[in-house]
């Protein structure tokens, strides 16, 4: 399986590197996993409606332009769908199993994600009606992405 995880902005913060890096590696016993970030959009601190629109459609292009016909997408957004870890686990082997090896997981930036990009996802994912800085989601991401390679394989995992 083919897993990206493509997300705006660059990670900054040594601790969530480290952090991602670990579970990164612990993946690659399971999967390909691709970490793509697409460079975010300079905005003032107080933005209009149009301003965030404008913003959200610039990422959302830039996201859009790194995912091919045959990946199967699941956009993370706080109006998505709150799955468990078992249900995340069951989806993604659900989709090895019918045949969807490319999968991307589409973090937006401070501000979202564009309506294109949504429409363009075949699933949206809530981890919570809280707000998390998305640096912060690719750390959460990929553990709950190696959590459920470990739950499909019913291999030891701390609860």
């Amino acid at each position: 399986m083919n897993i990206s995880i493509l997300t705006v902005g660059k990670l900054k913060e040594k601790y969530l590197k480290q952090g991602i890096q670990e579970y990164t590696k612990r993946l690659s016993a399971y999967a390909n996993v691709e970490i793509i970030e697409v460079a975010d959009e300079k905005a003032p601190e107080n933005m209009s409606n149009n301003e965030m629109i404008q913003v959200k459609e610039k990422e959302g292009e830039r996201i859009l332009s790194k995912i091919g016909q045959d990946t199967h997408v699941i956009a993370l957004a706080i109006e998505g769908n709150a799955w468990t870890s078992e249900r995340l686990a069951k989806e993604l082997d659900d989709l090895a199993t019918y045949g969807k090896s490319k999968i991307a997981f589409v973090i937006g930036g401070s501000v979202g994600l564009s309506d294109e990009v949504l429409k363009r996802a075949n699933s949206k994912l809530s981890f919570s009606k809280m707000t998390f800085p998305h640096q912060l989601m690719r750390l959460i991401l990929v553990e709950q992405v190696y959590r459920a390679f470990k739950i499909n394989r019913n291999e030891p995992y701390h609860k």
